[in-house]
């Protein structure tokens, strides 16, 4: 038995990984990769040719850097199943459409600029291969297990990163061998209030563990609230806007319960909150139908219809002439839009006039890719492009890693270290970190006693 490396392996994007147990293959993750767009576009459309021949695949979670690639491989030929839990299923089909949806929009804007180009755009898949592949998809409940391959005994437990987010575990046989696999996906955090905590899997003998924060820590949670309530206050009182793009699975969701408590306890302005996302609104009904997968307290309120994710004055702005519209207004007010690495989304229609104004503000709220026009933001590029057009950067830029769904050093320390305890762990291989990150975090693990540790690279095979 052996795994071999893929996406993911020295980079945060493009989740995949192969795993061959008595001559099955299965895949761990299927993602987009994100970022250079070039780059990103060779990659996502040259996925391996064993990855369509593999018997089945195991999603940890619906990020599209995780289940992205998904209906490209099913467009493919693809014929196994795809296991996740049942928030996953859910997640994907309406991200996965929405984002075979904007793929053909842009195919079809490209295009038109291309008029006369015989060298035509043609998006990664369709509507209809996003929802051939969520037709194949068979939800698993956290703690069920299940035969996915010959020798191969998968179960789900919790690891806290988004809803229906699960820790991979695989319980594998082979020539009288048994080794326990386990695959965080993506690790969450003890601080975040709205999902539980991760568990600990027992008995691990190799671990695959994330590794997105594994050389820097984030602030203290408890004044996150504080310093978002900061960053609005002052924004509203110049007369600015303050813009969060954002991932419409989990940190949309985060920011809209953070504005919620400071509401309620009076610490911000009243004034109107825009979720300019559709696929944001979409995915917080799905939060809603899922309160056993959510933190006591926030199914609690849930259950009692005290909805968590309806701050004061908040608005839904569905279609594109609402955005616009919203975009044309000035009036004070909070926008929150996809997507979260500024590479999509309605966002980007804010930011061409937005990011010149020094009345406005631009809240960092998660991770940034290399290549990406929110890592540049991050970095503090002075003129940026935004759909092909240089916009000068004046809008206050803030970082708030506080708000992260990732688990950051010490967590993945601690996480790494307990599962070590709970059994005989042989070794931890890190993926989904960029180099310095997996280094840092490597170095780390060795000082607290877990020696063997090794960094995924592509192409790589790791003997079980």
């Amino acid at each position: 038995m052996h795994l071999e490396f893929y996406g993911a392996a020295g980079g945060v994007t493009g989740s995949l990984h192969r795993l061959s147990v008595n001559e099955t293959d299965l895949l761990l993750d299927c993602g987009l990769f994100q970022g250079h767009r070039e780059e990103s576009n060779r990659l996502n459309r040259d996925l391996p040719d064993w990855t369509t021949r593999a018997t089945n695949l195991v999603l940890s979670h619906a990020h599209l850097d995780h289940s992205g690639s998904i209906p490209t491989l099913v467009k493919r030929g693809f014929e196994g199943n795809v296991f996740c839990t049942p928030p996953t299923r859910d997640l994907c089909s309406v991200m996965l459409r929405d984002a075979a949806m904007i793929q053909e929009q842009d195919a079809r804007y490209l295009n038109k600029k291309k008029k006369g180009s015989d060298d035509k755009v043609e998006p990664l898949y369709t509507i209809e291969d996003a929802q051939r592949s969520v037709a194949r998809m068979i939800s698993l409940p956290l703690h069920r297990e299940l035969l996915v391959g010959s020798g191969a005994t998968l179960s789900f437990f919790n690891s806290g990163h988004v809803l229906g987010s699960a820790l991979v575990c695989l319980d594998l046989k082979e020539q009288g061998r048994k080794h326990r696999l386990v695959f965080t996906g993506d690790l969450g955090r003890e601080e975040l209030p709205l999902l539980e905590t991760p568990e600990i899997v027992p008995d691990v003998d190799t671990l695959i563990m994330e590794s997105t924060y594994g050389d820097r820590l984030h602030p203290n949670f408890d004044t996150i609230d504080d310093q978002l309530a900061d960053i609005v206050n002052s924004t509203i009182e110049r007369g600015g806007r303050v813009y969060i793009p954002t991932f419409a699975l989990e940190r949309a969701q985060e920011v809209l319960y953070a504005l919620e408590r400071l509401n309620e306890k009076g610490k911000v302005p009243r004034v109107p909150i825009f979720i300019d996302s559709p696929l944001a609104i979409a995915i917080t009904e799905i939060y809603k139908l899922h309160p056993e997968s959510l933190a006591e307290d926030v199914r609690k309120r849930i259950l009692e219809r005290n909805d968590p994710f309806s701050p004061p004055g908040m608005r839904y702005v569905s279609d594109i002439a609402s955005s616009r519209a919203l975009q044309e207004s000035g009036e004070p007010c909070i926008v929150i839009a996809g997507s979260g690495m500024c590479e999509g989304g309605r966002i980007l229609f804010h930011f061409q006039r937005g990011l010149a104004l020094k009345k406005n503000s631009v809240v960092i709220v998660g991770f940034m890719a290399e290549h990406t026009l929110g890592r540049k933001l991050v970095e503090g590029y002075h003129k940026v492009r935004v759909y092909g057009e240089d916009v000068d950067v004046h809008a206050k830029i803030h970082i708030l890693n506080g708000l992260s769904a990732h688990a950051d050093q010490d967590d993945l320390i601690q996480f790494a270290r307990a599962i070590a305890k709970a059994g005989n762990l042989r070794r931890v291989v890190l993926v989904h970190g960029e180099d310095k990150s997996r280094e840092v975090l490597a170095e780390k693990l060795k000082e607290v006693g877990i020696q063997h540790v090794t960094l995924a690279r592509r192409g790589e095979k790791l003997e079980l």
